[in-house]
């Protein structure tokens, strides 16, 4: 089969797009279909571009839902982008992203293969699909196959633009994040240690995790927090950090992907204090592949793939002392911390990326057979 993925949001922008999209392609490959991705250049795309990536205009960030989103730019885009579609032939086109008019709208307008998207995110309303229905509509007819990549992302998207939604969640490459992992040896000397990861923005809710940590101190006095992201607000973030603690909070900067597993495995919880806007939380299955204990905010994109007490426990949402309390009584239980980390890396496995893939494979031959 011959699949292309087309998405605004691309390496080396980071984030859970970016992974589901490269791991999809690459597991398909590896199962020998023929998958491309079509991306803009962000630039400097190094180390991710190679003869299966395609680079087709220039992206461009806009702040958007506490967040960044990326629209793509560029005169030529739409001969070159007809021209190419023609050359390859696709069998399959699959968006990933908000379905928006630019580069993956483009994609699907002079498109002649069978035609999916996934959606990945989540939000109360959207003011651009408001503002573009009736543009977007017309496009929206010539999709074949919906995808939501949990509930919360379905229910945010289908009071636009409704139809029959296949819930596929994103995966997780359990062979990559694993409990065995070589643990990072400059962590060795600090216990116990908090995990931070995620890009430096509002909705990620750094600033809780900042204001929780002395409370947490106060407590479990050899408390050490290790940050791992970077983004536009960490010089307002480092000055959340008090001056008699800041011996104790280790901001790490970007790590390398193979790197990033390293750092799960050597710390003792991993939390993620998120405000909203998250439709599933790769970065949950992230510490469940490799046996790390949980404590995330409680709201509904958590909701779909955590359950409380089991591979972690949930806080309330912006209140730093539920916070603090629920990772303070972590720390001082290592039984718990064992028992969900084990429960995370059970349920993990049924997030591989090999099986996530046959799901969708199996959507394609579906459509493909019935509407062939």
């Amino acid at each position: 089969m011959k699949v292309l993925f087309v998405s605004d949001i691309f390496y080396p922008h980071t984030g859970g797009i970016p992974e589901h999209i490269l791991y999809l392609c690459n597991t398909l490959r590896k199962m020998g279909h023929d998958a491309k991705i079509l991306a803009p250049s962000y630039g400097n795309n190094r180390p991710w571009d190679s003869d299966y990536i395609v680079r087709l205009g220039r992206a461009i960030k806009i702040p958007k839902n506490r967040s960044f989103a990326v629209l793509t730019f560029g005169i030529l885009i739409p001969w070159k982008l007809r021209r190419f579609l023609e050359r390859e032939n696709f069998d399959v086109l699959h968006l990933h992203g908000s379905f928006a008019p630019t580069l993956p709208y483009l994609a699907l307008k002079y498109s002649k293969a069978k035609n999916f998207i996934t959606f990945h995110s989540a939000h109360e309303e959207s003011y651009g699909y408001v503002l573009w229905e009736p543009v977007l509509e017309q496009y929206f007819r010539k999709l074949d196959g919906l995808i939501a990549v949990s509930t919360v992302a379905r229910d945010s998207v289908s009071k636009y633009f409704p139809g029959e939604y296949r819930i596929i969640p994103n995966g997780i490459d359990t062979v990559r994040f694993n409990p065995n992992v070589k643990p990072i040896e400059s962590l060795a000397e600090h216990s116990p240690k908090i995990l931070f990861v995620g890009r430096f923005e509002p909705r990620k809710g750094l600033k809780y995790l900042l204001q929780a940590f002395p409370m947490i101190l106060r407590r479990v006095p050899t408390a050490k927090l290790v940050v791992v992201g970077q983004g536009f607000l960490e010089r307002y973030y480092r000055r959340y950090v008090e001056e008699y603690i800041k011996g104790s909070v280790l901001f790490v900067g970007h790590v390398t992907p193979e790197d990033l597993p390293r750092y799960y495995a050597s710390c003792d919880v991993y939390c993620s204090p998120a405000t909203g806007a998250e439709s599933f939380g790769i970065v949950l299955l992230e510490a469940m592949a490799t046996e790390t204990p949980i404590v995330c905010s409680d709201i509904p994109g958590y909701r779909t793939l955590m359950e409380d007490g089991k591979e972690g426990q949930f806080f309330r949402a912006r209140d730093p002392g539920s916070l603090a309390a629920k990772v303070i009584g972590l720390l001082k239980d290592p039984g718990a911390r064992t028992e969900m980390g084990k429960h995370g890396r059970s349920k993990a496995m049924r997030y591989d990326w090999k099986k996530v893939t046959k799901q969708i494979l199996d959507y394609y031959s579906e459509v493909l057979n019935e509407k062939g």
